[in-house]
C-alpha cells in the first residue's frame, strides 16, 4: 500500500460520475464529504498487498495513527487514489483493504471518512504548509 498523506485545513469531495472500475461502491451521488482539520490519505493498494489485506490495513492504520497523534489530528479521510502508483491490486482486494483500514482507524478512536471506490469526483482542499504537512509512506 502506498499513501500520500496531506495535513489539511479543509477537504471536500463530491461525486461527479461512475468511474471505469469494475467495482463501483454504492453511493448517493448527491452526498458530499466535507471536513476540516484532517489527514487526507491518498492511497493505493498494490498487487503485493493482496495476500495480506489484514496485515496491510493494520500497518497502514498504525502509521496513520502515529502521524495523526504527532500532529494532534482526530479526523482521517481515506481516499482511493491509484493515479500516482503502478502495480495496482485487484479492485475487490483494494476495497476490502480500505474498509479494514477504516475499521482499524475507528478502533484507534479517530473519526474516519472514506470516499467511495470507483467514482470520479471533484476535490477541494486547503493543505497546510509545515514540515509534516505532506508525507509519503509505503506499507
Amino acid at each position: 500500500m502506498r499513501m500520500l498523506i496531506l495535513h489539511v485545513d479543509y477537504f471536500s469531495s463530491t461525486i461527479t460520475k461512475k468511474g471505469r472500475s469494475k467495482i463501483i461502491e454504492d453511493w448517493d451521488p448527491r452526498r458530499t464529504i466535507t471536513t476540516q482539520e484532517a489527514l487526507l490519505i491518498l492511497t493505493s493498494v498494490e498487487r503485493q498487498d493482496e495476500p495480506h489485506p489484514i496485515e496491510t490495513s493494520e500497518k497502514a492504520a498504525d502509521e496513520i495513527a502515529r502521524l495523526a497523534h504527532q500532529l494532534k489530528v482526530n479526523t482521517i479521510v481515506l481516499h482511493p487514489f491509484a493515479h500516482l502508483f503502478s502495480n495496482l491490486s485487484d479492485p475487490e482486494i483494494a476495497v476490502e483493504t480500505l474498509k479494514l483500514t477504516e475499521q482499524e482507524l475507528i478502533q484507534h478512536g479517530f473519526t474516519v471518512f472514506r470516499t467511495p471506490f470507483g467514482w470520479f469526483n471533484t476535490l477541494e482542499l486547503k493543505a497546510k504548509g509545515h514540515p509534516l504537512s505532506r508525507v509519503a509512506r509505503t506499507i
